[in-house]
C-alpha cells in the first residue's frame, strides 16, 4: 500500500472515531445538547484569502446559532500530509464538511468542467464572475452534484493564471518551446501547453511544489498570489503575465451532511458563502499586486507580454475550441461564451 492509500484509509478509520456524527440533524444534536460540528478544509496557508474567507464563513454561522455549531478549520491538508487532491475524497466520504479546490481536479468525474479550463476564455475578472455566479456556473454546478457527492454553494476564484519558470523570462511563444511545465490535473491545460510549445506534466500541488524546491521541474503556471503563498518565487526567478487560464475554486459539502440540516442552517450557509466569496474575490485583487511587489522586491522579474504576443498564443491553442464545440452541448456553450 503507498503513502496516499494509506494516509486515506488510517485517516478515514480515524475520522469515524474522532469525528461527530456529521450526518445527524441539527435538530438532534441541539436536544441531546451536543452542538452541531462543522470541519471546514482547504489547502492554503492560513494567511491566505481562502482562509480568511473560512472564517469569515464560520464566524457568521457561530453569529448566528451560537453554541448550537462548533466551527472547526483544516486550513492546509498538506499540512497533515495529505494531497491537495485528496481533499476530494475527504469531503465525499464526510472526513471534511466542507471544502473548495480548484474545478480542474474534478474535470476527470465531470467532463462539463472541461469547459472552464479552456485557455483565454474570459478576459476580465468582472466577465469570469458574471458567468460563474450566473447561467455557466449553476450549469457546472448541477453536473458536479449529479456525478460527485456535493451539494456545491459557491465558487471562490483562484484567478488567472501566468507562467513562472527558474530557467529563462517568456517573451515570445518560442521561449515555451520545451519547457518542463507542471500543470494540474486537467486534460485541457495539459494539451494546451502541448501546443503552445513546452513539455508539460499533470501532478498534485505537494508534488509540484517538493519539484520546484529541487529544480526538478522548469516551470509552472499559477496567479501570482499562489506563488508567493506556496514560496514559489523563492525559486523560480521569472514571472510572465500570460493570463492563459482563469480557474474558479467551487465551495462543496458533503452532500448527505449538508441534505441532513434544517433549512435555517442551510439558508444561513449559503448567505455566509455568498458575502464570503465576495470578500474573497476583492482580497484576491490586492493579493496578486502585493504578490507582484514582493516578487520584486525579491529580485524577480515580472514580464508582460504584449497583445501581438497574446494573440499568437490564443491562436496555437485554437484546436481546443474546435474540439468543445464538439464535446459539449449548445447550451453549455452558450453559457460560456463560445
Amino acid at each position: 500500500m503507498n503513502k496516499r492509500d494509506f494516509l486515506k484509509s488510517s485517516g478515514m478509520a480515524a475520522g469515524a472515531l474522532s469525528l461527530p456524527a456529521l450526518g445527524a440533524p441539527l435538530r438532534a444534536q441541539q436536544s441531546s445538547g451536543a452542538p452541531y460540528e462543522i470541519v471546514m478544509g482547504g489547502y492554503g496557508p492560513e494567511s491566505t484569502g481562502f482562509s480568511a474567507a473560512l472564517r469569515m464563513m464560520g464566524a457568521h454561522l457561530e453569529s448566528r446559532f451560537g453554541t448550537d455549531v462548533n466551527i472547526r478549520y483544516v486550513y492546509n491538508v498538506m499540512d497533515l500530509g495529505y494531497q491537495m487532491g485528496d481533499i476530494l475524497w475527504l469531503v465525499e466520504n464526510g472526513l471534511l464538511t466542507m471544502g473548495y479546490a480548484s474545478s480542474s481536479y474534478m474535470t476527470e468525474q465531470v467532463t462539463e468542467l472541461n469547459i472552464a479550463d479552456l485557455p483565454f476564455l474570459f478576459t476580465t475578472a468582472k466577465q469570469a464572475r458574471s458567468a460563474m455566479d450566473g447561467s455557466l456556473g449553476r450549469m457546472l454546478s448541477a453536473a458536479t452534484e449529479s456525478k460527485m457527492n456535493y451539494r456545491v454553494l459557491g465558487y471562490f476564484e483562484n484567478g488567472f493564471r501566468h507562467v513562472s519558470s527558474r530557467l529563462r523570462p517568456i517573451n515570445s511563444l518560442e521561449d515555451m518551446k520545451d519547457l518542463h511545465i507542471r500543470v494540474l490535473p486537467s486534460q485541457i491545460l495539459f494539451d494546451a501547453f502541448t501546443l503552445l510549445g513546452a513539455n508539460p506534466e499533470i501532478m498534485d500541488l505537494s508534488e509540484a511544489l517538493r519539484r520546484v524546491q529541487n529544480n526538478l521541474i522548469d516551470a509552472q503556471e499559477n496567479p501570482l498570489a499562489n506563488a508567493v503563498a506556496y514560496n514559489i518565487h523563492k525559486f523560480h526567478k521569472y514571472h510572465t503575465i500570460t493570463n492563459h487560464a482563469y480557474l474558479s475554486r467551487p465551495i462543496f459539502f458533503h452532500k448527505q451532511t449538508f441534505d441532513s440540516w434544517p433549512p435555517e442552517l442551510q439558508s444561513e450557509m449559503q448567505i455566509a458563502i455568498t458575502s464570503a466569496v465576495a470578500f474573497q474575490r476583492g482580497l484576491h485583487d490586492e493579493e496578486e499586486e502585493e504578490a507582484a511587489n514582493i516578487i520584486q522586491a525579491e529580485g524577480g522579474e515580472i514580464i508582460t507580454l504584449t497583445d501581438s504576443e497574446i494573440d499568437r498564443f490564443r491562436s496555437a491553442i485554437r484546436p481546443l475550441y474546435v474540439q468543445a464545440s464538439e464535446l459539449h452541448g449548445p447550451e453549455l456553450l452558450a453559457a460560456a461564451g463560445i
